[in-house]
């Protein structure tokens, strides 16, 4: 039976006033991915449970919540998935060719050690048991419902001027091993997370030349693949002006 806006299950759709609409687009467009800048302050417990529960308040496949955080304070913890870290840059490094090679060990693509929390989000397979609603026929639904839960806490974290650095430079199961994770379940992100300093105007990547940000309509397809938006599309137009729209956070 339909439920309708008096049943105590339901709550009014109700729209955003255009401040709670800026804030939400701000944490959006000002998210970064954070790797040198980071501080030592602690993170308070309070800021610290906000952003844990807005990880935990991502949707999910079947509503199985699959996921779990493994928050990281132990410096000897650390260190050794920096030193994973460390060997598995190494070995990245050389499949690059020569000169973006040389460009890429420049980089800096970890905060491990700096950040004074690292989470580990982790996705278990087993959480709801053999058979999970929606998850019947694309089986890896569980782990894309762990990266909704990933971008939860990145943009919480964004709000509560929190950086977080994603850090898949690592050995699976070396990570898995320092970290006592179950053989069923499967390490999703490894975040560095804290305060810091600076936010970049613009992705790091992007600021240093390694890549550009592709137009949003170069992206899009229209009823099947290939099919590209036409001139005279509405939207078309409105996407053409969304680096204008986007300066204005």
């Amino acid at each position: 039976m339909p439920m309708n806006r008096k049943d105590p299950e339901t709550q009014a759709g109700g729209s955003f006033s255009a401040e709670e609409k800026r804030g939400l687009y701000k944490a959006i467009f000002g998210r970064r991915d954070v790797r040198g800048q980071f501080m030592p302050d602690d993170i308070p417990d309070d800021v610290l449970s906000k952003i844990l529960t807005a990880a935990h308040h991502a949707p999910s496949v079947g509503f199985m919540q699959p996921w779990n955080f493994i928050v990281i304070k132990d410096l000897a913890t650390k260190q050794l998935v920096y030193d994973d870290f460390v060997q598995a840059n190494n070995e990245a490094a050389e499949m690059f060719d020569p000169v973006r090679r040389s460009m890429y060990q420049r980089l800096k693509l970890e905060g491990i050690r700096e950040a004074p929390v690292n989470i580990c989000v982790t996705c278990d397979h087993q959480r709801a048991g053999p058979v999970v609603i929606g998850r019947t026929h694309m089986s890896i639904m569980d782990l894309y419902s762990c990266v909704c839960a990933v971008q939860n806490l990145w943009l919480a974290a964004r709000a509560e001027g929190l950086g977080v650095g994603w850090v898949s430079i690592l050995h699976e199961e070396r990570l898995k091993e320092i970290l006592g994770i179950p053989s069923n379940v499967t390490p999703v992100a490894y975040l560095c997370v804290g305060f810091v300093n600076f936010f970049f105007r613009n992705p790091e990547l992007e600021t240093v030349g390694w890549q550009s940000r592709l137009p949003v309509k170069d992206v899009i397809f229209i009823d099947r693949w290939g099919q590209a938006l036409q001139e005279s599309d509405g939207l078309n137009e409105e996407l053409s002006r969304d680096l204008d729209w986007r300066k204005g956070f």
